[in-house]
Protein backbone atom coordinates (compact mmCIF):
# COMPACT_ATOMS: atom_id res chain seq x y z
CA UNK A 1 0.00 0.00 0.00
CA UNK A 2 1.58 3.50 -1.26
CA UNK A 3 1.25 5.87 2.20
CA UNK A 4 2.63 8.56 0.64
CA UNK A 5 5.86 7.69 1.90
CA UNK A 6 7.91 10.37 0.58
CA UNK A 7 10.41 12.89 2.36
CA UNK A 8 10.37 16.12 1.32
CA UNK A 9 13.58 18.42 0.99
CA UNK A 10 13.91 22.00 -0.42
CA UNK A 11 15.12 25.86 -0.17
CA UNK A 12 11.68 28.21 0.26
CA UNK A 13 12.29 28.59 -3.51
CA UNK A 14 11.02 25.35 -4.56
CA UNK A 15 11.40 21.52 -3.48
CA UNK A 16 11.45 17.69 -3.91
CA UNK A 17 9.80 14.74 -3.17
CA UNK A 18 12.34 12.00 -2.50
CA UNK A 19 10.74 8.36 -1.76
CA UNK A 20 11.33 5.58 0.60
CA UNK A 21 13.77 3.93 -1.39
CA UNK A 22 15.70 7.19 -2.62
CA UNK A 23 13.94 7.52 -5.58
CA UNK A 24 13.44 11.54 -6.22
CA UNK A 25 9.24 11.26 -7.73
CA UNK A 26 8.79 14.98 -8.20
CA UNK A 27 10.23 18.33 -8.47
CA UNK A 28 9.02 21.68 -9.99
CA UNK A 29 12.05 23.93 -11.80
CA UNK A 30 12.82 26.49 -10.98
CA UNK A 31 9.98 27.53 -8.21
CA UNK A 32 7.49 25.78 -6.43
CA UNK A 33 4.67 26.11 -9.45
CA UNK A 34 6.83 25.87 -12.18
CA UNK A 35 6.14 22.62 -14.24
CA UNK A 36 7.61 19.70 -13.00
CA UNK A 37 11.08 17.83 -14.16
CA UNK A 38 10.32 14.47 -12.46
CA UNK A 39 6.58 13.55 -11.60
CA UNK A 40 6.87 9.70 -11.22
CA UNK A 41 4.14 10.52 -8.13
CA UNK A 42 1.72 11.62 -11.05
CA UNK A 43 2.64 8.69 -13.72
CA UNK A 44 4.47 5.66 -12.90
CA UNK A 45 5.37 5.65 -17.05
CA UNK A 46 6.35 8.82 -18.35
CA UNK A 47 6.40 11.05 -14.99
CA UNK A 48 10.19 10.89 -14.93
CA UNK A 49 12.43 9.99 -12.11
CA UNK A 50 15.71 10.33 -10.63
CA UNK A 51 16.49 7.12 -8.78
CA UNK A 52 19.72 5.03 -7.23
CA UNK A 53 19.30 1.11 -7.29
CA UNK A 54 21.60 -0.73 -5.70
CA UNK A 55 22.38 -4.43 -7.32
CA UNK A 56 20.46 -7.20 -5.88
CA UNK A 57 18.35 -7.39 -3.11
CA UNK A 58 18.68 -4.54 -0.74
CA UNK A 59 17.24 -2.14 1.91
CA UNK A 60 16.65 1.11 2.59
CA UNK A 61 15.94 3.53 5.91
CA UNK A 62 15.08 6.78 5.84
CA UNK A 63 15.77 10.19 8.17
CA UNK A 64 16.34 13.56 8.61
CA UNK A 65 19.37 14.90 9.84
CA UNK A 66 18.46 16.51 13.44
CA UNK A 67 16.93 19.77 13.39
CA UNK A 68 17.01 19.91 9.53
CA UNK A 69 15.55 19.73 5.98
CA UNK A 70 18.41 17.62 5.03
CA UNK A 71 16.91 13.92 4.13
CA UNK A 72 19.72 11.05 4.14
CA UNK A 73 18.29 7.57 2.50
CA UNK A 74 20.77 4.57 3.73
CA UNK A 75 21.14 1.72 1.42
CA UNK A 76 22.20 -1.94 2.79
CA UNK A 77 23.01 -4.47 -0.15
CA UNK A 78 24.91 -7.14 -0.16
CA UNK A 79 28.06 -5.86 -1.62
CA UNK A 80 28.10 -3.13 1.12
CA UNK A 81 25.89 -0.09 2.24
CA UNK A 82 26.07 3.90 1.47
CA UNK A 83 23.77 6.70 2.54
CA UNK A 84 22.55 9.30 0.23
CA UNK A 85 22.05 13.10 2.17
CA UNK A 86 19.75 14.94 -0.44
CA UNK A 87 19.06 18.53 0.13
CA UNK A 88 18.81 22.12 -1.55
CA UNK A 89 21.35 24.88 -0.54
CA UNK A 90 19.67 27.81 1.68
CA UNK A 91 21.59 29.96 4.35
CA UNK A 92 22.58 33.48 4.46
CA UNK A 93 25.08 35.70 2.79
CA UNK A 94 24.60 39.06 4.38
CA UNK A 95 23.09 41.23 7.28
CA UNK A 96 19.62 42.21 5.03
CA UNK A 97 16.31 39.72 5.54
CA UNK A 98 17.14 39.13 1.34
CA UNK A 99 20.22 38.03 1.70
CA UNK A 100 19.62 34.20 1.09
CA UNK A 101 21.07 31.12 -1.20
CA UNK A 102 18.60 29.56 -2.55
CA UNK A 103 19.15 28.47 -6.05
CA UNK A 104 17.61 25.86 -7.47
CA UNK A 105 19.69 22.92 -7.28
CA UNK A 106 19.48 19.72 -5.85
CA UNK A 107 22.58 17.96 -3.93
CA UNK A 108 22.69 14.11 -4.05
CA UNK A 109 25.97 13.50 -1.77
CA UNK A 110 26.69 9.79 -1.27
CA UNK A 111 28.92 8.49 1.38
CA UNK A 112 30.11 4.95 1.31
CA UNK A 113 29.30 3.21 4.94
CA UNK A 114 30.97 -0.53 4.10
CA UNK A 115 32.53 -2.69 1.89
CA UNK A 116 32.36 -1.43 -1.97
CA UNK A 117 28.16 -1.35 -3.15
CA UNK A 118 27.49 -1.49 -6.61
CA UNK A 119 24.53 0.45 -7.95
CA UNK A 120 23.21 2.01 -10.99
CA UNK A 121 21.58 4.97 -11.67
CA UNK A 122 18.19 5.90 -13.53
CA UNK A 123 18.18 9.44 -14.54
CA UNK A 124 15.28 10.46 -16.44
CA UNK A 125 13.72 13.63 -16.49
CA UNK A 126 10.14 14.20 -18.22
CA UNK A 127 10.32 17.94 -18.78
CA UNK A 128 7.22 20.38 -18.31
CA UNK A 129 5.29 17.71 -17.04
CA UNK A 130 6.26 14.66 -19.35
CA UNK A 131 5.21 16.58 -22.23
CA UNK A 132 8.49 17.02 -23.93
CA UNK A 133 10.75 14.30 -25.12
CA UNK A 134 14.05 14.78 -23.06
CA UNK A 135 17.55 15.30 -25.39
CA UNK A 136 20.58 14.64 -23.66
CA UNK A 137 23.86 16.51 -24.56
CA UNK A 138 26.93 15.45 -22.71
CA UNK A 139 29.35 18.40 -22.06
CA UNK A 140 32.84 18.97 -20.69
CA UNK A 141 31.49 18.21 -17.00
CA UNK A 142 27.77 18.18 -17.04
CA UNK A 143 24.73 16.03 -19.13
CA UNK A 144 22.49 19.17 -20.33
CA UNK A 145 19.06 18.13 -20.92
CA UNK A 146 16.59 19.92 -22.84
CA UNK A 147 13.36 19.49 -24.69
CA UNK A 148 14.20 17.95 -28.29
CA UNK A 149 14.63 20.62 -30.78
CA UNK A 150 14.93 23.60 -28.13
CA UNK A 151 17.49 24.19 -25.62
CA UNK A 152 16.52 26.98 -24.11
CA UNK A 153 14.70 25.28 -21.33
CA UNK A 154 18.10 23.20 -19.89
CA UNK A 155 18.83 21.13 -16.92
CA UNK A 156 21.91 20.23 -16.00
CA UNK A 157 23.50 17.31 -14.27
CA UNK A 158 26.88 17.35 -13.07
CA UNK A 159 28.09 14.60 -11.10
CA UNK A 160 32.18 13.50 -9.27
CA UNK A 161 30.92 9.89 -11.84
CA UNK A 162 31.11 9.03 -15.22
CA UNK A 163 28.63 11.07 -16.81
CA UNK A 164 28.31 8.36 -20.08
CA UNK A 165 27.97 5.53 -17.17
CA UNK A 166 25.02 7.42 -15.58
CA UNK A 167 23.00 7.99 -19.19
CA UNK A 168 23.72 4.36 -20.01
CA UNK A 169 22.29 3.00 -16.70
CA UNK A 170 25.64 1.30 -16.52
CA UNK A 171 27.17 -0.55 -13.00
CA UNK A 172 28.78 1.65 -10.62
CA UNK A 173 31.38 0.74 -7.76
CA UNK A 174 30.88 2.70 -4.77
CA UNK A 175 35.03 3.43 -2.93
CA UNK A 176 34.91 6.57 -1.28
CA UNK A 177 32.52 10.25 -1.45
CA UNK A 178 30.70 11.34 -4.86
CA UNK A 179 28.21 13.51 -5.51
CA UNK A 180 25.19 14.33 -8.60
CA UNK A 181 23.92 18.21 -8.43
CA UNK A 182 20.88 18.80 -10.43
CA UNK A 183 20.63 22.63 -11.58
CA UNK A 184 18.37 24.38 -13.39
CA UNK A 185 21.20 26.76 -14.75
CA UNK A 186 24.63 26.06 -15.63
CA UNK A 187 27.09 26.38 -13.00
CA UNK A 188 29.71 29.10 -13.50
CA UNK A 189 31.63 27.97 -10.12
CA UNK A 190 33.80 24.35 -10.53
CA UNK A 191 31.47 21.83 -8.71
CA UNK A 192 33.51 19.41 -6.76
CA UNK A 193 33.55 17.13 -3.68
CA UNK A 194 34.58 20.10 -1.39
CA UNK A 195 31.85 22.59 -2.90
CA UNK A 196 29.84 19.95 -2.04
CA UNK A 197 30.33 19.62 1.58
CA UNK A 198 30.89 23.11 1.31
CA UNK A 199 26.96 23.69 0.96
CA UNK A 200 26.38 20.53 2.73
CA UNK A 201 28.07 22.09 6.32
CA UNK A 202 26.16 25.55 5.57
CA UNK A 203 22.51 24.40 4.78
CA UNK A 204 22.54 21.92 7.85
CA UNK A 205 24.17 24.85 10.17
CA UNK A 206 21.45 27.29 8.51
CA UNK A 207 18.27 24.76 9.25
CA UNK A 208 20.09 24.15 13.10
CA UNK A 209 19.90 27.98 13.92
CA UNK A 210 16.68 28.51 12.58
CA UNK A 211 15.46 25.58 14.83
CA UNK A 212 17.06 26.32 17.78
CA UNK A 213 15.10 29.72 17.75
CA UNK A 214 12.02 27.74 18.29
CA UNK A 215 9.97 27.48 21.04
CA UNK A 216 10.20 24.16 22.50
CA UNK A 217 7.73 21.40 24.51
CA UNK A 218 8.24 19.27 27.43
CA UNK A 219 6.77 16.62 25.28
CA UNK A 220 5.88 16.10 21.60
CA UNK A 221 9.20 17.93 20.96
CA UNK A 222 10.54 16.16 17.59
CA UNK A 223 6.70 16.69 16.08
CA UNK A 224 6.90 19.91 16.42
CA UNK A 225 10.17 20.38 15.02
CA UNK A 226 9.12 18.76 12.25
CA UNK A 227 6.24 20.08 11.43
CA UNK A 228 8.08 23.71 11.68
CA UNK A 229 10.65 22.51 9.76
CA UNK A 230 8.16 21.60 6.96
CA UNK A 231 6.02 24.79 7.33
CA UNK A 232 9.47 26.59 6.25
CA UNK A 233 9.63 24.67 3.43
CA UNK A 234 6.40 25.79 2.22
CA UNK A 235 7.04 29.97 1.97
CA UNK A 236 8.29 31.59 -0.81
CA UNK A 237 11.04 33.30 -0.12
CA UNK A 238 10.73 36.20 -2.75
CA UNK A 239 7.27 37.03 -1.59
CA UNK A 240 6.53 35.57 1.68
CA UNK A 241 3.24 33.66 0.49
CA UNK A 242 2.65 30.10 2.14
CA UNK A 243 1.65 27.20 -0.15
CA UNK A 244 -0.99 25.24 1.39
CA UNK A 245 0.69 21.38 -0.23
CA UNK A 246 3.80 20.52 -2.58
CA UNK A 247 1.71 18.59 -5.09
CA UNK A 248 -0.89 18.58 -7.72
CA UNK A 249 -4.11 16.34 -7.60
CA UNK A 250 -2.70 13.69 -5.36
CA UNK A 251 -6.71 12.58 -5.12
CA UNK A 252 -9.17 12.70 -1.50
CA UNK A 253 -9.64 9.05 -2.23
CA UNK A 254 -8.41 6.68 -5.03
CA UNK A 255 -9.67 6.63 -8.38
CA UNK A 256 -12.14 9.41 -7.51
CA UNK A 257 -11.64 13.16 -9.00
CA UNK A 258 -11.24 14.81 -6.41
CA UNK A 259 -7.81 15.83 -7.40
CA UNK A 260 -7.07 20.12 -7.13
CA UNK A 261 -3.35 21.81 -7.29
CA UNK A 262 -2.26 23.01 -4.09
CA UNK A 263 0.54 24.89 -4.94
CA UNK A 264 -0.55 28.33 -4.12
CA UNK A 265 -1.23 30.50 -1.00
CA UNK A 266 -5.07 30.89 0.92
CA UNK A 267 -5.44 33.43 2.85
CA UNK A 268 -7.42 30.86 4.91
CA UNK A 269 -4.45 29.08 5.59
CA UNK A 270 -1.93 32.33 6.07
CA UNK A 271 -3.93 33.47 8.75
CA UNK A 272 -3.12 30.82 10.69
CA UNK A 273 0.18 30.21 9.37
CA UNK A 274 1.09 34.19 11.23
CA UNK A 275 -0.19 33.07 14.77
CA UNK A 276 1.98 29.98 14.57
CA UNK A 277 4.88 31.42 13.40
CA UNK A 278 4.93 34.04 16.31
CA UNK A 279 3.86 31.85 19.24
CA UNK A 280 6.74 29.77 17.85
CA UNK A 281 9.07 32.52 17.91
CA UNK A 282 9.10 33.01 14.13
CA UNK A 283 8.73 36.82 13.77
CA UNK A 284 10.62 37.06 10.44
CA UNK A 285 8.62 34.24 8.51
CA UNK A 286 5.18 36.32 10.05
CA UNK A 287 6.62 39.68 9.12
CA UNK A 288 6.87 38.03 5.40
CA UNK A 289 3.70 37.14 4.92
CA UNK A 290 2.01 40.30 5.97
CA UNK A 291 4.14 41.82 3.42
CA UNK A 292 2.84 39.33 1.36
CA UNK A 293 -0.34 40.51 2.29
CA UNK A 294 0.17 44.61 1.81
CA UNK A 295 1.71 43.40 -1.81
CA UNK A 296 -1.72 41.45 -2.92
CA UNK A 297 -4.06 44.59 -1.92
CA UNK A 298 -2.06 47.66 -3.84
CA UNK A 299 -5.14 49.44 -3.79
CA UNK A 300 -8.22 50.22 -1.97
CA UNK A 301 -10.26 49.62 -4.19
CA UNK A 302 -8.92 46.36 -4.96
CA UNK A 303 -11.19 43.28 -4.53
CA UNK A 304 -10.68 40.41 -2.37
CA UNK A 305 -9.51 36.53 -3.73
CA UNK A 306 -9.55 33.31 -1.04
CA UNK A 307 -6.64 32.51 -2.92
CA UNK A 308 -3.67 34.16 -5.19
CA UNK A 309 -0.27 32.79 -7.18
CA UNK A 310 2.96 32.86 -4.91
CA UNK A 311 4.05 36.22 -6.59
CA UNK A 312 0.39 37.60 -5.75
CA UNK A 313 -1.42 36.46 -8.89
CA UNK A 314 -4.79 36.54 -9.10
CA UNK A 315 -5.61 34.55 -12.47
CA UNK A 316 -4.63 30.94 -11.62
CA UNK A 317 -6.67 29.27 -14.79
CA UNK A 318 -7.33 25.49 -14.11
CA UNK A 319 -6.93 23.35 -17.10
CA UNK A 320 -5.72 19.21 -17.05
CA UNK A 321 -2.87 17.18 -17.85
CA UNK A 322 -5.05 14.47 -20.11
CA UNK A 323 -1.37 12.45 -21.13
CA UNK A 324 -0.90 12.08 -17.47
CA UNK A 325 -2.23 8.76 -15.65
CA UNK A 326 -2.77 10.31 -12.20
CA UNK A 327 -1.87 9.06 -8.99
CA UNK A 328 -2.78 5.46 -8.98
CA UNK A 329 -4.44 6.41 -12.05
CA UNK A 330 -6.69 8.78 -10.37
CA UNK A 331 -7.12 11.20 -12.83
CA UNK A 332 -7.59 14.01 -13.90
CA UNK A 333 -4.84 15.85 -13.25
CA UNK A 334 -5.09 19.49 -12.71
CA UNK A 335 -2.71 22.30 -13.44
CA UNK A 336 -4.45 25.59 -11.43
CA UNK A 337 -6.85 26.05 -9.67
CA UNK A 338 -10.51 27.25 -10.16
CA UNK A 339 -11.10 28.13 -7.16
CA UNK A 340 -9.13 31.34 -7.49
CA UNK A 341 -12.54 32.94 -8.25
CA UNK A 342 -15.05 31.44 -5.98
CA UNK A 343 -16.98 33.63 -3.48
CA UNK A 344 -16.14 32.46 -0.07
CA UNK A 345 -17.29 35.34 2.26
CA UNK A 346 -15.54 33.32 5.42
CA UNK A 347 -11.98 34.45 3.60
CA UNK A 348 -13.14 38.20 4.77
CA UNK A 349 -12.65 37.16 8.36
CA UNK A 350 -8.96 35.10 7.76
CA UNK A 351 -7.70 38.68 6.09
CA UNK A 352 -9.06 40.98 8.54
CA UNK A 353 -7.57 38.75 11.04
CA UNK A 354 -4.36 39.16 9.31
CA UNK A 355 -4.35 42.94 9.42
CA UNK A 356 -5.32 42.94 12.96
CA UNK A 357 -1.96 41.18 13.60
CA UNK A 358 -0.15 43.56 11.20
CA UNK A 359 -1.55 46.45 13.56
CA UNK A 360 -0.59 44.69 16.49
CA UNK A 361 2.94 43.36 15.81
CA UNK A 362 4.44 45.29 12.80
CA UNK A 363 3.16 48.59 11.96
CA UNK A 364 4.46 50.47 9.20
CA UNK A 365 5.24 54.16 8.99
CA UNK A 366 2.23 56.46 9.66
CA UNK A 367 1.91 56.32 5.52
CA UNK A 368 1.48 52.44 5.46
CA UNK A 369 -0.70 52.58 8.30
CA UNK A 370 -2.90 54.62 6.64
CA UNK A 371 -3.02 52.62 3.81
CA UNK A 372 -3.92 49.69 5.54
CA UNK A 373 -6.46 51.74 7.48
CA UNK A 374 -8.53 52.34 4.09
CA UNK A 375 -8.02 48.75 2.64
CA UNK A 376 -10.01 47.97 6.35
CA UNK A 377 -12.62 49.98 5.37
CA UNK A 378 -13.00 48.41 1.94
CA UNK A 379 -13.23 44.79 3.75
CA UNK A 380 -16.08 46.46 5.88
CA UNK A 381 -17.68 47.19 3.24
CA UNK A 382 -17.63 44.27 1.43
CA UNK A 383 -19.05 42.49 4.20
CA UNK A 384 -21.64 44.73 4.34
CA UNK A 385 -22.11 44.18 0.91
CA UNK A 386 -21.81 40.17 0.81
CA UNK A 387 -22.63 38.77 4.83
CA UNK A 388 -26.31 38.22 3.58
CA UNK A 389 -25.83 36.73 0.37
CA UNK A 390 -24.98 32.78 -0.36
CA UNK A 391 -21.22 32.02 -1.44
CA UNK A 392 -19.32 28.60 -1.45
CA UNK A 393 -18.07 28.57 1.66
CA UNK A 394 -14.90 27.17 3.55
CA UNK A 395 -14.92 23.69 1.46
CA UNK A 396 -14.97 25.39 -1.77
CA UNK A 397 -18.36 23.97 -3.73
CA UNK A 398 -18.21 24.03 -6.71
CA UNK A 399 -21.61 24.27 -8.49
CA UNK A 400 -23.66 25.66 -6.19
CA UNK A 401 -23.77 27.89 -3.47
CA UNK A 402 -25.50 28.40 0.15
CA UNK A 403 -25.83 30.70 3.43
CA UNK A 404 -23.00 28.70 5.06
CA UNK A 405 -23.15 29.11 8.61
CA UNK A 406 -19.30 29.20 8.94
CA UNK A 407 -19.07 32.00 6.26
CA UNK A 408 -21.03 34.13 8.35
CA UNK A 409 -19.20 33.46 11.34
CA UNK A 410 -16.42 34.59 9.64
CA UNK A 411 -17.81 37.73 8.04
CA UNK A 412 -18.54 38.24 12.23
CA UNK A 413 -14.99 37.66 12.61
CA UNK A 414 -13.91 40.71 10.00
CA UNK A 415 -15.91 43.10 11.30
CA UNK A 416 -14.78 42.20 15.23
CA UNK A 417 -10.96 42.39 14.43
CA UNK A 418 -12.26 46.15 12.36
CA UNK A 419 -13.79 47.31 15.84
CA UNK A 420 -10.15 46.15 17.22
CA UNK A 421 -8.41 47.85 14.88
CA UNK A 422 -10.48 50.92 14.92
CA UNK A 423 -10.28 51.39 18.58
CA UNK A 424 -5.94 50.68 18.29
CA UNK A 425 -6.55 53.75 16.06
CA UNK A 426 -8.56 55.71 18.16
CA UNK A 427 -11.13 55.60 15.73
CA UNK A 428 -14.22 54.61 18.36
CA UNK A 429 -17.11 56.17 15.90
CA UNK A 430 -16.18 53.71 13.75
CA UNK A 431 -15.80 50.98 16.26
CA UNK A 432 -19.47 51.66 17.66
CA UNK A 433 -20.98 51.63 14.07
CA UNK A 434 -19.13 48.20 12.93
CA UNK A 435 -19.86 46.48 16.67
CA UNK A 436 -23.36 47.16 15.77
CA UNK A 437 -23.35 45.67 12.27
CA UNK A 438 -21.25 42.63 13.73
CA UNK A 439 -24.24 42.20 16.32
CA UNK A 440 -26.43 41.93 13.61
CA UNK A 441 -24.58 39.08 11.72
CA UNK A 442 -24.20 37.20 15.48
CA UNK A 443 -27.88 37.39 16.12
CA UNK A 444 -28.88 36.21 12.40
CA UNK A 445 -26.22 33.06 12.85
CA UNK A 446 -28.54 32.90 16.40
CA UNK A 447 -31.52 32.95 14.69
CA UNK A 448 -30.66 30.59 11.60
CA UNK A 449 -27.94 28.50 12.54
CA UNK A 450 -28.96 27.28 15.38
CA UNK A 451 -31.34 23.97 15.08
CA UNK A 452 -33.02 22.98 18.19
CA UNK A 453 -33.82 19.59 16.72
CA UNK A 454 -30.30 19.11 16.47
CA UNK A 455 -28.91 20.26 19.10
CA UNK A 456 -26.27 21.78 17.17
CA UNK A 457 -25.16 25.03 14.54
CA UNK A 458 -26.09 23.38 11.00
CA UNK A 459 -23.79 23.79 8.47
CA UNK A 460 -26.47 25.83 6.11
CA UNK A 461 -29.21 28.05 7.41
CA UNK A 462 -31.29 25.45 5.03
CA UNK A 463 -30.37 21.95 6.05
CA UNK A 464 -29.68 19.62 9.01
CA UNK A 465 -25.97 18.68 8.23
CA UNK A 466 -23.22 18.99 10.64
CA UNK A 467 -19.83 20.51 9.93
CA UNK A 468 -16.79 20.42 11.12
CA UNK A 469 -15.87 23.92 10.51
CA UNK A 470 -18.49 24.98 13.09
CA UNK A 471 -16.05 23.62 16.00
CA UNK A 472 -14.03 26.81 14.75
CA UNK A 473 -16.61 28.93 16.15
CA UNK A 474 -15.12 29.38 19.47
CA UNK A 475 -11.54 29.57 18.62
CA UNK A 476 -12.29 32.63 16.54
CA UNK A 477 -14.42 34.02 19.66
CA UNK A 478 -17.81 34.04 17.91
CA UNK A 479 -19.08 31.90 20.99
CA UNK A 480 -17.50 30.71 24.95
CA UNK A 481 -16.70 27.32 24.66
CA UNK A 482 -18.86 26.82 28.36
CA UNK A 483 -22.00 28.32 26.38
CA UNK A 484 -24.64 25.27 26.60
CA UNK A 485 -24.83 25.85 22.64
CA UNK A 486 -21.47 25.62 21.56
CA UNK A 487 -20.85 22.61 24.05
CA UNK A 488 -24.05 20.25 22.19
CA UNK A 489 -22.48 21.69 18.76
CA UNK A 490 -19.28 19.81 19.84
CA UNK A 491 -20.99 16.59 21.41
CA UNK A 492 -23.43 16.25 18.08
CA UNK A 493 -20.30 17.14 15.64
CA UNK A 494 -17.95 14.22 17.26
CA UNK A 495 -21.13 11.40 16.94
CA UNK A 496 -22.55 12.14 13.68
CA UNK A 497 -18.88 13.16 12.01
CA UNK A 498 -16.17 10.98 14.33
CA UNK A 499 -15.74 8.13 12.83
CA UNK A 500 -12.72 5.50 13.64
CA UNK A 501 -10.94 8.18 15.10
CA UNK A 502 -11.12 9.97 12.76
CA UNK A 503 -13.40 13.06 11.07
CA UNK A 504 -15.69 14.17 8.55
CA UNK A 505 -15.47 17.35 7.09
CA UNK A 506 -19.00 16.80 6.56
CA UNK A 507 -21.47 13.99 4.84
CA UNK A 508 -23.53 16.06 3.27
CA UNK A 509 -23.83 15.15 -0.55
CA UNK A 510 -21.91 17.70 -2.75
CA UNK A 511 -21.17 18.35 -6.49
CA UNK A 512 -19.16 15.23 -6.39
CA UNK A 513 -20.95 12.94 -4.23
CA UNK A 514 -20.46 12.06 -0.76
CA UNK A 515 -17.33 12.48 0.71
CA UNK A 516 -15.33 9.31 1.40
CA UNK A 517 -12.06 10.16 3.32
CA UNK A 518 -11.09 12.09 6.64
CA UNK A 519 -9.89 15.93 6.29
CA UNK A 520 -6.76 15.41 8.76
CA UNK A 521 -7.30 19.54 9.89
CA UNK A 522 -10.63 18.71 11.43
CA UNK A 523 -9.70 15.54 13.76
CA UNK A 524 -7.39 18.49 14.97
CA UNK A 525 -10.31 20.95 15.57
CA UNK A 526 -12.20 17.91 17.07
CA UNK A 527 -9.22 17.73 19.68
CA UNK A 528 -9.19 21.28 20.54
CA UNK A 529 -12.94 21.75 20.76
CA UNK A 530 -13.06 18.62 22.88
CA UNK A 531 -10.04 20.26 25.06
CA UNK A 532 -11.52 23.64 25.91
CA UNK A 533 -15.00 22.02 25.96
CA UNK A 534 -13.64 20.29 29.28
CA UNK A 535 -12.59 16.30 27.85
CA UNK A 536 -9.47 16.99 28.08
CA UNK A 537 -8.67 12.72 28.90
CA UNK A 538 -10.23 12.24 24.76
CA UNK A 539 -8.60 14.97 23.32
CA UNK A 540 -5.59 13.78 24.41
CA UNK A 541 -6.12 9.99 23.19
CA UNK A 542 -7.34 11.45 19.98
CA UNK A 543 -4.12 13.45 19.57
CA UNK A 544 -1.83 10.46 20.57
CA UNK A 545 -3.96 8.28 18.26
CA UNK A 546 -3.84 10.60 14.97
CA UNK A 547 0.11 11.15 15.19
CA UNK A 548 0.20 7.32 14.86
CA UNK A 549 -0.86 7.78 11.25
CA UNK A 550 1.68 10.19 10.28
CA UNK A 551 4.41 8.68 7.28
CA UNK A 552 7.44 7.47 8.39
CA UNK A 553 9.27 10.45 8.63
CA UNK A 554 6.08 12.37 10.69
CA UNK A 555 4.85 14.17 7.43
CA UNK A 556 0.96 14.17 7.07
CA UNK A 557 -0.79 14.69 3.74
CA UNK A 558 -4.15 16.24 3.54
CA UNK A 559 -6.77 13.51 3.84
CA UNK A 560 -6.83 10.07 5.48
CA UNK A 561 -8.83 6.54 4.68
CA UNK A 562 -10.62 5.71 7.12
CA UNK A 563 -10.02 2.20 7.66
CA UNK A 564 -6.55 1.83 6.60
CA UNK A 565 -5.37 4.89 7.63
CA UNK A 566 -3.28 5.42 4.54
CA UNK A 567 -2.59 9.27 3.53
CA UNK A 568 -4.00 10.80 0.89
CA UNK A 569 -4.39 14.38 -0.44
CA UNK A 570 -2.05 16.82 -1.75
CA UNK A 571 1.65 16.58 0.74
CA UNK A 572 2.96 17.33 2.74
CA UNK A 573 -0.33 19.87 4.13
CA UNK A 574 0.74 23.47 5.49
CA UNK A 575 -2.59 23.01 7.16
CA UNK A 576 -2.34 19.62 8.90
CA UNK A 577 1.27 20.54 10.28
CA UNK A 578 0.39 24.33 11.81
CA UNK A 579 -2.84 22.48 13.13
CA UNK A 580 -0.15 20.04 15.15
CA UNK A 581 1.59 22.53 16.33
CA UNK A 582 -1.50 24.34 17.83
CA UNK A 583 -2.36 21.70 19.40
CA UNK A 584 0.77 20.81 20.62
CA UNK A 585 0.65 24.28 22.25
CA UNK A 586 -2.66 23.58 23.51
CA UNK A 587 -2.29 20.33 25.51
CA UNK A 588 0.85 21.70 26.67
CA UNK A 589 -1.19 24.72 28.36
CA UNK A 590 0.54 27.08 26.37
CA UNK A 591 -1.79 28.57 24.61
CA UNK A 592 -5.74 28.00 25.49
CA UNK A 593 -6.72 31.76 24.81
CA UNK A 594 -9.00 32.28 22.14
CA UNK A 595 -6.82 33.96 19.14
CA UNK A 596 -9.08 36.90 19.08
CA UNK A 597 -7.89 38.18 22.42
CA UNK A 598 -5.11 40.72 22.10
CA UNK A 599 -2.07 39.60 23.76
Amino acid sequence: MNNLDYGVIGNCRTAALISKRGSLDWLCFPDFDSPSIFAKILDENIGGCFSIEPEGEYNCSQKYLQGTNILCTTFECSSGAFEVMDFMPRYKTGDESVDYYLPAEIYRYIRVLRGKPVFKVNYSPALNYGRHKASHTVGVNYIRTSPEGDERESLYLYSSLNLETILDGKSIALTGEEFFLISYNQKLVDVDIRRVYLEYSRTKVYWLNWVNRSKKFRKYEDEVERSMLILKLMSFQPTGAVLAALTTSIPETIGEVRNWDYRFCWLRDGSMSIETLLSMGHRGAARRFINFVKSIIRSKGDTFQIMYGIRGERELTEYTLDHLAGYENSKPVRVGNAAYNQKQNDSLGYLMDVIYKYYLYFPGTLDEIEDMWEVVKNIVRTVYEEWRSPDQGIWEIRNSMSHFVFSKVMCWVALDRAVKIAELTGKYNYADNWAREAGVIRKDIFDNGWKECLGSFSQTYSNLELDSSLLLMEEYGFIEASDPKYMSTVKAIRDNLLHNGLMYRYKAEDDFGKPTSAFTICTFWLIRALYVTGEREQATELFNEILKYSNHLGLFSEDLDFNSKRQLGNFPQAYSHLALINTVELLSEEKIRSRFIRP
